[in-house]
């Protein structure tokens, strides 16, 4: 590991001025950073500890929603009642994540700038367009099983990790950020994340030096909520496919709320509003869903080894939807 400065920051803006340059990271579970150190993947030369700040609360809004601080352990948020009881996809994503001892480490913003587990990334003396721009794509011919068949480009086929963020981008959240001339913004998650392109090290739209403080959920919306994750094995692992839902239906048995967010298949938590539009307002028939899943996958493209996820993530869909609306006619 490379020697580096170690700053401990006692509150937000100084945690900014001091991450200023470009050379320099924050720092609070560590619990992907601290790899990404130990590979020589990622060599800032300094380290801006945030673990003092007093961002670890989370609070009511005024109109019936959640604000999140950075800092709130993953472990802390999904057994928050208020998350269990009104956004209990959000715990149910979180549990599907990782082992207990990382989750009581990892945090809701550190989560939300998970960086790529492509293979190629993680190996040093490989090509990888993530760590050297220009440098290429290995894993367009090569081991890719495991990686993205949406929002990809011929720079970058690596797929978004988190499970959390999957259902963050269901829930529509709003992060909040501070930046080193003391100025704050409000970015949607629908906007947070940048798709490969030519420039696939450019990952989010936040600027240098500035901070996640907070996440704020929007109020609760009222139906079924399930995360489903495919995976190769039962813990520990990266979703080969995952799904983040609400769906409600009414009366008459049509589903009047459909929401749905996708993980594993996509270069950054991926959901498509309009394949929910044409869910809405149907019984969920077989014909309703393949219209649905041939929407939603139609830029889908395979490189060879995870051809299968086209397939898989129609047969998800359909599971998903076919459950929920079995549950609310139980």
């Amino acid at each position: 590991m490379k020697r580096f400065e170690y700053i401990r920051a006692l509150e937000p803006q100084q945690a900014v001025m001091f991450a200023t340059p470009k050379d320099a990271s924050f720092i609070a579970g560590g619990t992907n950073l601290l790899d990404l150190m130990k590979f020589e993947i990622e060599m800032p030369l300094k380290l801006v500890d945030i673990n003092r700040l007093e961002l670890e609360q989370i609070e009511a809004t005024a109109d019936g929603g959640l604000r999140i601080g950075t800092l709130v352990t993953n472990s802390d948020l999904a057994a928050h009642p208020t998350i269990t009881a009104s956004y209990p996809v959000l715990t149910r994503a979180i549990l599907a994540g990782a082992s207990g001892q990382l989750r009581n480490k990892a945090t809701t913003g550190g989560n939300l700038l998970q960086r790529t587990r492509c293979y190629y990334f993680y190996q040093p003396d490989s090509p990888c367009n993530k760590r050297e721009p220009g440098s290429g794509c290995p894993a367009i011919d090569g081991q890719n099983r495991q990686l993205a068949i949406l929002g990809t480009s011929d720079a970058c086929i690596a797929q978004h990790p988190s499970d959390m963020a999957v259902a963050m981008r269901l829930l529509d959240v709003i992060i909040e950020t501070l930046k080193a001339d003391g100025s704050t913004r409000q970015i949607a998650i629908k906007d947070f994340y940048s798709l490969p392109k030519d420039t696939p090290h450019i990952e989010t739209v936040l600027e240098t030096g500035e901070l996640i403080t907070h996440v704020v959920l929007p109020a609760p919306i009222k139906g079924v909520h399930t995360y489903d994750k495919v995976r190769d094995r039962a813990s520990y692992a990266f979703a080969l496919v995952s799904c983040a839902a609400v769906i409600n239906k009414d009366d008459s048995g049509k589903m009047k709320t459909v929401r749905l967010a996708f993980g594993g298949i996509g270069t950054e938590p991926w959901r498509n509003e309009a394949v929910e539009a044409v869910l809405t307002g149907t019984d969920g028939n077989t014909n309703v869903i393949t219209q649905a899943a041939d929407l939603l996958l139609k830029d889908a493209k395979g490189r060879g080894q995870n051809n299968f996820k086209i397939p898989l993530t129609r047969r998800l869909l359909k599971q998903v939807i076919q459950r929920a609306l079995a549950i609310q006619g139980a």
